[in-house]
């Protein structure tokens, strides 16, 4: 009997419970909170269209536009000069850099040139009997003959007789022998071409030198170019005799230059053509990394804004009574941080900083309007 009461009683508390449960759910209400319309702020200006430089950026490292690789092209021993032929010496134009022992090679040119001023003494009496009329500028061209100096020109043949008979005794023959002679003698002595400092040295004084070895490299310290490489597109832009600014990143010194060369092919790899420009300063030294900002040309009736504004299909953001709008423009220069962009109304208001989510509908509050001093 209890058994029976307290199975009967559990049934009931399970069905009690069952209803209570339902009755609690049934009475439970969802209050939702009431959303506030968030509008967003953005920062805006009014359109002037105007004169937009477009000015393509580019960067690398200078080089001297006058540079010479000093190579032997004789044996000797390198003798010492005036100066020493170190690594940063400077020189004018016309002196000496590097001179070799040439002792033994000068007396073979004094021996040809003996040769040849016996040969000419020789046939001075056949000529004064045979052909009195040229005698007398043989006679000028021999007395005036230094063993010294560098042998002069032979006077002018005029005739076939002349000519016949000076060749016929080996005159041409050993005076062109003089020449090369003379010629390869001044090949022991190389002068400074322009001023400048030399920039490698690679032998002291007292080494043999050996013909066809690399002495080391001079440059002229004046002038500099610069090689950057630009991209394809804007090769059309750039002309010869542009003025150029170039920057040193690490003291943010600026510098004039001017275009003087531009490539004509195209770097397969790179798909870049290298432009030169010249500068010259005489804070400047070879092998310092400039940047070059060149203006490529002028852009009218146009107007420069960040690139993050342009959107898909060539659009901006404009701001009609409050409201976000599309309008389409025409960008003609990219950059890396703006576009320059045409057919842009006077006196419309577009977005000038990029907004998140944004679309067209979008209710917005421009940044003027705020209050000024708002505390939060």
């Amino acid at each position: 009997m209890r058994k029976i009461i307290f199975t009967v009683l559990g049934i009931l508390l399970i069905v009690v419970s069952f209803f209570l449960a339902g009755a609690i759910i049934d009475s439970k209400k969802t209050f939702k909170p009431k959303s506030d319309k968030v509008v967003k702020t953005v920062f805006t200006e009014v359109v002037k269209n105007g004169m937009v430089p477009i000015v393509v950026s580019a960067n690398g490292n200078l080089t001297a536009k006058q540079r010479v690789e000093l190579y032997a092209e004789v044996q000797g021993v390198f003798k010492k000069g005036s100066k020493l032929f170190k690594e940063g010496q400077a020189f004018r134009k016309g002196e000496t850099i590097i001179s070799i022992d040439a002792n033994e090679y000068a007396a073979s040119v004094q021996s040809a040139k003996s040769n040849l001023f016996n040969q000419l003494t020789a046939v001075m009496p056949d000529l004064r009997l045979d052909y009195p009329d040229i005698y007398s500028k043989w006679q000028d061209y021999l007395s005036n003959f230094d063993m010294s100096k560098t042998t002069p020109a032979l006077p002018e043949m005029t005739t076939e007789k002349e000519k016949f008979f000076i060749s016929g005794r080996g005159i041409l023959t050993s005076f062109y022998n003089v020449k090369n002679l003379e010629q390869r003698l001044s090949k022991y002595r190389i002068v400074a071409p322009f001023s400048g400092i030399l920039t490698e040295t690679l032998v002291t004084e007292g080494t043999l030198v050996r013909s066809g070895q690399k002495l080391g490299e001079f440059i002229n310290t004046e002038v500099y170019e610069l090689e950057v490489a630009i991209s394809k597109r804007y090769t059309d832009l750039l002309k010869v005799g542009e003025s150029v600014e170039l920057t040193n990143l690490d003291d943010n010194s600026t510098y004039k230059g001017k275009v003087t060369r531009i490539s004509g092919s195209i770097d397969q790899l790179t798909q870049t053509v290298n432009a030169y420009i010249e500068v010259d300063d005489e804070n400047l030294r070879e092998g310092m990394y400039l940047e070059a900002d060149l203006d490529a040309k002028k852009e009218e009736d146009a107007i420069q804004v960040d690139r993050g504004l342009l959107l898909e299909g060539n659009k901006i953001f404009i701001v009609r009574d409050s409201v976000l709008d599309k309008i389409d423009v025409e960008p003609v220069y990219f950059s890396d941080k703006s576009v320059v962009l045409k057919n842009v109304p006077d006196g419309i208001t577009i977005v000038s900083k990029p907004i998140s989510g944004a679309f067209t509908g979008m209710a917005v509050k421009m940044y003027s309007e705020q209050p000024e001093n708002k505390k939060e």
